[in-house]
């Protein structure tokens, strides 16, 4: 048996129940079964949990939680080759909430020397949303101008850093009182979109990658130039214009084992900055549920 926190019904952040009478997760012939050191909350979590995107992530209750793991491998599957037990790693994983989580090998990567390993638990999800949001939902090319919202989010700072190393201008864009703080996302340019003016001047761009949903969303497809993409992360309203020859797409994460270990090796070597606003422990999962809805910079890891 293991510690872990499931649900049994949907509900508000009283439903997360920590368990320590919780089965251990089989080991296949192709799993790497993680000691977990640390895992991180995302939105999606609290969204999965009060039963808001149920069709998009229906559950067979109970259920644990959790995206994102960073651990030290306890056991491999027959088939394993590439993973042996006490070797760090990360991965982007399900019922991650846990002391103990099975992942398939080719979802799994090690973790390099100099990273935190409690930190490098924020990783994987909202580099790999950011990431794929720029690279294959708005493409972003060499030359083009892209525009990040919620740049100073941690999927905001992973699409400002993809974008820039596929060789793209950058403008970050930004609420006007985090204009001095973006600076340092290494972006080319900075914008304040709850600056009305600010945002009538924006020149027409190749391409948006929305973290922030919304009316800024409805806002910013409008600054796309014709054969341009749009491409989102967050809600897009409804009744939000869609303008004629943009093409518009929404990003779901997928596992990638190789970009987790290239942004890895960028935050040991100081190129990309994730920063981490709390750590707690996993008993303390319904606080760290509290505090992800009411919103706030940094990630918060989950210490088992």
């Amino acid at each position: 048996m293991m510690k872990a926190v499931r649900i049994h019904r949907y509900g508000d952040a009283d439903v997360l129940d920590y368990d320590d009478g919780v089965p251990e997760p089989a080991v296949g012939p192709d799993t790497v079964l993680i000691r977990s050191v640390a895992t991180s909350v995302n939105p999606i979590d609290w969204k999965i949990r009060s039963g808001a995107r149920q069709k998009d992530f229906p559950l067979d209750l109970p259920a644990i939680l959790g995206r994102d793991v960073s651990g030290i491998v306890e056991a491999v599957g027959q088939e394993v080759r590439t993973f042996r037990p006490g070797d760090r790693v990360i991965a982007l994983a399900d019922a991650a909430y846990a002391e103990l989580v099975a992942v398939p090998e080719a979802l799994v990567t090690h973790l390099p020397d100099g990273v935190d390993p409690i930190d490098a638990a924020a990783i994987p999800l909202v580099v790999l949303t950011g990431d794929q949001l720029v690279r294959l939902v708005v493409r972003a090319q060499a030359g083009q101008t892209i525009l990040v919202s919620g740049a100073l989010g941690s999927v905001g700072r992973a699409a400002v850093h993809s974008a820039k190393k596929l060789g793209a201008r950058v403008i970050a864009g930004v609420r006007a009182r985090q204009l001095a703080e973006a600076e340092g996302l290494g972006a080319d340019a900075t914008v304040a979109l709850d600056d009305a003016a600010a945002l009538d001047a924006l020149e027409p761009v190749d391409g948006v990658a929305d973290t922030v949903g919304g009316a800024v969303a409805a806002t910013l497809l409008g600054k796309v130039k014709a054969g341009g993409r749009f491409g989102y992360a967050s809600v897009l309203p409804d009744d939000a214009a869609r303008p004629a020859g943009v093409e518009i797409g929404r990003v779901f994460a997928k596992p990638d084992a190789a970009k987790l270990r290239e942004f890895a090796d960028d935050i040991r070597d100081g190129r990309f900055v994730l920063p981490v606003s709390q750590r707690l422990p996993l008993a303390e999962v319904r606080a760290a549920h509290a505090r992800l809805e009411q919103g706030g910079g940094g990630k918060i890891v989950l210490i088992p």
